[in-house]
C-alpha cells in the first residue's frame, strides 16, 4: 500500500490546495510556515527563499488531497532556509528536473531535459568548469529518457542564459514543469515522490546555505495551539 493511501495520524494539520486569506479558510504549506516563522500570514513569507517556497507551493497543490498532510512535518525546515547565492536557484532547477525527468510526459521530458542542460550550463559558468560538462547524476537521468536528450541537445546545444534571465524565468519554469509532470504522471506513486522532491531540495539547500539539517518534526507538537484553535473554532 502506498504511504498515500494511508490516513494521517490524528491532529496533523490538513493542508489545503491554494492560497488562504486566513486561517480559518485553510492553510497550505507555506502559509504554516509563515504562521510558524511569526511573520505575516503568507503563502510567501520572507523566511524561506523564493524558489523554494514556489517549489512547496506547488508541490502542496500537485499532492493529492490523501497525501498531502504528510508534507506537515517538513514545514519547520524551510523556515529561514534564505541566501543571495545564485548556485540556490540553479540546484533547486536541476534537481526538480532530475526528479521529473524519467517520470514526466514525452512532451514535457524535452523541456525537463534542456532544463537540465541549462542548469548545468549556468552551474558550470557559475563554477568556473567547462560550459559543456554535464553532473554524473545529469548524465546518469539523460541515460533514461535518450530521445529527449537528443532532441535537447539539439535544441540548446548554443543557447546563452544570462544569469539574472535565468533566475527569473528558466529556473522557475524548470521548477513549474517538474511538479507538473510529477502529479501527471502515469505512476502510482506520485505523491511520495513530490514529497521525495520537496525532502531532497530542502536538503541540499540546507547545505548550500550552511544550514544544520533540520529533524523531521511531528506537526502536532509545533502546530498544535493552532490545530486545536481551528478545530474548536469549526465545531
Amino acid at each position: 500500500m502506498s504511504r498515500s493511501q494511508i490516513d494521517p495520524p490524528a491532529g496533523v494539520p490538513v493542508l489545503a490546495r491554494g492560497k488562504h486569506k486566513n486561517p480559518r479558510k485553510g492553510a497550505c504549506f507555506m502559509e504554516l510556515a509563515s504562521y510558524l516563522a511569526g511573520e505575516r500570514w503568507s503563502d510567501n513569507p520572507r523566511c524561506t527563499h523564493p524558489l523554494l517556497a514556489s517549489l512547496a507551493r506547488l508541490v502542496n497543490d500537485g499532492t493529492t488531497d490523501a497525501g498531502r498532510s504528510r508534507l506537515a512535518e517538513h514545514i519547520p525546515a524551510v523556515i529561514g532556509m534564505t541566501s543571495d547565492d545564485p548556485r540556490v536557484d540553479v540546484r533547486i532547477a536541476l534537481l526538480s528536473a532530475h526528479k521529473a525527468l524519467p517520470v514526466a510526459s514525452a512532451e514535457r521530458q524535452s523541456a525537463l531535459a534542456v532544463s537540465v542542460l541549462t542548469a548545468n550550463r549556468v552551474l558550470a559558468d557559475l563554477d568556473g568548469r567547462p560550459v559543456g560538462s554535464l553532473s554524473e547524476e545529469s548524465r546518469r537521468v539523460m541515460r533514461q529518457v535518450p530521445h529527449a536528450a537528443e532532441w535537447a541537445h539539439r535544441f540548446a546545444s548554443d543557447t546563452v542564459v544570462p544569469l539574472a534571465g535565468y533566475r527569473r524565468r528558466a529556473a522557475p519554469h524548470a521548477v513549474r514543469c517538474a511538479v507538473q509532470g510529477i502529479a501527471t504522471a502515469c505512476v502510482p506513486h506520485a505523491d511520495d515522490l513530490l514529497r521525495e522532491l520537496l525532502v531532497e531540495v530542502i536538503d541540499d539547500c540546507a547545505a548550500l546555505c550552511g544550514h544544520a539539517p533540520t529533524p523531521t518534526v511531528d506537526p502536532r507538537v509545533l502546530l498544535g495551539p493552532w490545530s486545536r484553535r481551528e478545530s474548536a473554532a469549526r465545531r
